[in-house]
């Protein structure tokens, strides 16, 4: 006869796979991390959804794109951490090059990458890892999902950064951002 096991009481917290060193690959990353993030309670359209999973499109972009070792593939590695309040972020490839951010022309079709990660991350770095190549990994923060109100007084200029690990927001190509105003 068999014993019952018990259930552990708390969802998986981590989420790991590996996928081939193509586009492809790096699509299948971003879509499976943000079914992840769906099911650790951080929906679509949400500040936490939204900015982790641009941060795994910008470093399985990297990966397939400058970390490509031909025959050889990449693997993400997301663990939600509760405690913290991070979403931690792992891609790792087997090039031996570390990723090194650069200013982009303002014409450029590449190179915001990093710049992206580094604008959306709390904290980000490269380390290395048994076997060849590096990981590079980031933290994003979670944030309470829920509808946000911020209001400014009359006269004051709406000019403040977001904190870091949250998105900045950009208007609609000819959209004028007004502030609200006490009536």
């Amino acid at each position: 006869m068999s014993v019952p096991r018990a259930q552990s009481p708390t969802p998986a917290r981590t989420f790991t796979q590996r996928f081939s060193a193509t586009r492809r690959g790096a699509r299948l990353a971003r879509l499976l991390a943000a079914h992840q993030l769906t099911e650790w309670g951080h929906p679509h359209g949400t500040e936490t959804h939204d900015t982790a999973v641009l941060v795994v499109a910008e470093l399985a972009a990297n990966a397939v794109l400058h970390g490509c070792v031909p025959g050889r593939d990449f693997s993400l590695s997301l663990a939600r951490d509760d405690v913290r309040g991070v979403i931690r972020i792992e891609v790792s490839d087997t090039h031996p090059g570390s990723p090194v951010p650069t200013a982009a022309a303002a014409d450029g079709e590449h190179g915001r990458g990093l710049t992206l990660v580094d604008a959306l991350a709390a904290h980000w770095g490269v380390t290395g890892r048994t076997g060849p190549g590096k990981t590079v990994w980031a933290e994003c923060a979670t944030v309470a999902d829920g509808p946000r109100s911020t209001r400014v007084p009359a006269g004051k200029e709406a000019v403040s950064a977001p904190p870091r690990g949250c998105p900045r927001p950009t208007p609609a190509p000819g959209l004028v951002s007004v502030p609200d105003t006490d009536v």
